[in-house]
């Protein structure tokens, strides 16, 4: 016989709950829209989330607006000002231009 749970766990060991807690899961399909542009997002630019960043805010911030999860500042959850971000340098030092403007052309 082992010593561990019907899957290997340890038995007697408490489990931790997540750092935030649960959330209900989108039942009624309330922010499906904002999942799919985020997921859309996500395929288009090869999984590089951070270019994705504002669908993942608007999903969130849905979420909150009908009380999918607790609602707390969005800053708490790793989002910076917009302006902070539209001028924050990348990865090559260079500055990004918001997301809605067009580069120019040089």
């Amino acid at each position: 016989m082992s010593a561990g749970g019907a899957f290997g766990g340890n038995r007697g060991v408490r489990p931790v709950p997540p750092e935030k807690g649960v959330f209900p899961l989108d039942h009624l399909h309330e922010c499906d829209l904002e999942k799919k542009d985020y997921l859309a997002c996500l395929k288009s630019t090869g999984f590089q989330s951070e270019k994705c960043r504002q669908f993942s805010k608007k999903y969130l911030e849905c979420r909150m607006e009908r009380n999918l999860m607790a609602k707390q500042d969005i800053s708490e959850l790793g989002f910076r000002n917009v302006e902070e971000l539209d001028t924050a340098p990348d990865k090559n030092g260079k500055l990004e231009s918001p997301p809605d403007e067009p580069k120019e052309k040089k």
